[in-house]
């Protein structure tokens, strides 16, 4: 009965840009009753994807349910972040029947999946299930092929591209931790596009895995709530890269938070974060924009070269007008200087 009694959990993982908080958003809207809480473990100290899930608080899953922790990799930060987090949330009243977990894009989940035995919380949460996000098109694209004469191939048409990126690491650790793949963005990847990225997902499992195609992060919650997977418990069957280490570090990647002004023309803007993009292989962008005349504040999200922007709010009494934008690339490729002055054109 112990068991019965246990908070389910369910981690939500994926490279960077996949859709995690579009998914999310998707399911606070639709949780079908269940009173739901979100922790959202952002990358740098902008805190706009608990912005936005804040933005879709209901009754079920009101703001103060929406937490972010932003010091830095969830799987990283368990004992300072994670633990007291989910203790808080346990003792809300009333107590949520669900919690969500954004991992950051960078974070690995079977350190994640370890916390669950802390003392603390072990009798009292379990991991309902791991749901892992790709980018039907960038796997597509071949960014974390398998294939090792493939890789030797681009390697030689491309001498700035390694073999065994840190990229592909965490891409095969999130699916190897996986109950289920929602293989994201099927539209743009179309009908060859998504056979190819299913044979990658196929040739990186350990296991065999349901894999479900995804567009705008619309699905019936009742496949990925309620799965009951209890994964802390089924740490030998999901493999990492990482087993036998005490820890891991992210310092292949880089992040800043550059502050400007008020724009003049958000096409403008996308134009020139899709310029820096190609330029600096810069991996994301996110943010937000005031436009200079208008009301709204301007949300704007950057996967590589694809910039998507949309007025997602009026801006409010007393809030600084500003245009504040986090830029995530790999080491050694922020400049902020340069990027700067990019942006600002």
């Amino acid at each position: 009965m112990a068991d019965l009694a246990k908070l389910p959990v369910t981690i939500v993982t994926g490279f960077l840009g996949a859709g995690k908080t579009t998914l999310i958003s998707h399911l606070i809207r639709h949780a079908g009753g269940r009173r739901l809480a979100v922790i959202v473990n952002e990358f740098g100290t902008l805190g706009v994807d608990g912005d936005i899930l804040k933005s879709c608080a209901i009754p079920d899953c009101p703001a103060d349910n929406i937490v972010e922790l932003a010091n830095g990799c969830i799987c990283c930060t368990v004992a300072d972040d994670f633990i007291p987090t989910v203790e808080a949330l346990l003792a809300l009243e009333p107590r949520p029947d669900h919690i969500l977990i954004e991992t950051s894009g960078l974070a690995l989940p079977k350190p994640l999946l370890r916390a669950f035995d802390w003392p603390a919380i072990r009798s009292r949460i379990t991991v309902d299930g791991v749901i892992a996000l790709a980018d039907a098109e960038a796997v597509a694209d071949g960014r974390f092929a398998p294939d090792l004469d493939a890789l030797a191939a681009q390697r030689l048409a491309d001498p700035g591209i390694d073999h065994e990126t840190p990229l592909s690491e965490v891409f095969e650790d999130q699916l190897a931790c996986a109950d289920i793949v929602l293989l994201t963005k099927a539209d743009l990847a179309g009908p060859q596009g998504v056979a190819a990225a299913r044979a990658v997902i196929a040739a990186e499992t350990p296991r065999p895995l349901p894999v479900i195609e995804l567009v705008d992060g619309v699905i019936d919650p009742r496949v990925l709530l309620g799965l009951g997977a209890a994964a802390e418990d089924d740490l030998a069957a999901r493999p990492s890269h990482h087993d036998g280490e005490d820890d891991h570090e992210h310092q292949d990647f880089d992040s800043i938070v550059l502050t400007l002004g008020e724009i003049a023309d958000p096409a403008a803007l996308a134009a020139r974060i899709e310029r820096l993009a190609r330029d600096r292989q810069i991996l994301r962008v996110k943010g937000y924009a005031a436009v200079a005349g208008k009301p709204m504040r301007l949300l704007v999200q950057a996967v590589g070269a694809r910039v998507r922007h949309q007025y997602d709010r009026p801006w409010r009494a007393g809030e600084a007008r500003a245009t504040a934008l986090v830029v995530i690339a790999e080491q050694g490729r922020i400049d902020a200087t340069a990027i700067r002055a990019a942006l600002e054109g």
